[in-house]
């Protein structure tokens, strides 16, 4: 099976560096423009399944590439993004002054993590998780596309991989990026890593 990540484009926030987690933003003007890139990228691809995030940036980047394709989109909230709790809508700057004991472990990668109000790491990497058994009812010969975000598709390539968890922190997805595992009977493959050469 191939199993396609791509993250969402660029968002409509005033600030890129806020903490957007479960907060419903819509993408940009140029992250609509991303999304028609990648759907070029795509177009003439076979694609079996398509599943996205539920929160709109997700969502809206999944239906742009699906629309080249005689496929549905599946909502599957386990690829939501974390929820940060009451660090939504501020800065890691910000939130360093307000919960200095939750970014200290932040910035330590300890997956012993709880965001004020949040999800719990471990909480949160179970939910994704949860997502795995609906790849099984693929054949092996499909190619599955995930449309959402950077920390599910960590937790999913430290899963598929049979990587520690605690690796999380090692992997970056870039926004609009294409990442690829092949996973096979005996185990998976990671073969392409936050890929944006569409883009340029």
């Amino acid at each position: 099976m191939k199993l396609i990540l791509i993250r969402h484009g660029k968002t409509a926030t005033d600030n890129p560096e806020k903490c957007h987690g479960s907060t419903d933003i819509d993408l940009s003007e140029e992250g609509y423009q991303q999304a028609a890139r990648l759907a070029n990228r795509f177009k003439d691809q076979q694609i079996d399944a398509m599943y996205a995030s539920t929160l709109r940036r997700g969502a809206a980047t999944a239906g742009t590439i699906a629309a080249a394709h005689n496929i549905d989109v599946v909502s599957a909230p386990e690829l939501n993004e974390v929820d940060f709790g009451r660090i939504e809508g501020i800065t890691f700057e910000e939130a360093c002054g307000l919960y200095p004991d939750v970014t200290e472990l932040w910035r330590c990668g300890s997956t012993q993590l709880c965001f004020p109000a949040g999800e719990t790491f471990t909480d949160f990497a179970a939910r994704v998780n949860s997502f795995l058994p609906r790849l099984q009812a693929h054949r092996d010969d499909e190619t599955i596309m995930l449309v959402g975000h950077g920390g599910p598709y960590k937790v999913l390539v430290c899963s598929l991989l049979g990587l520690p968890m605690e690796h999380y922190w090692k992997f970056r997805f870039d926004m609009a990026s294409v990442s690829i595992i092949d996973i096979y009977p005996t185990g998976a493959m990671l073969g392409k890593l936050s890929d944006t050469s569409h883009l340029v």
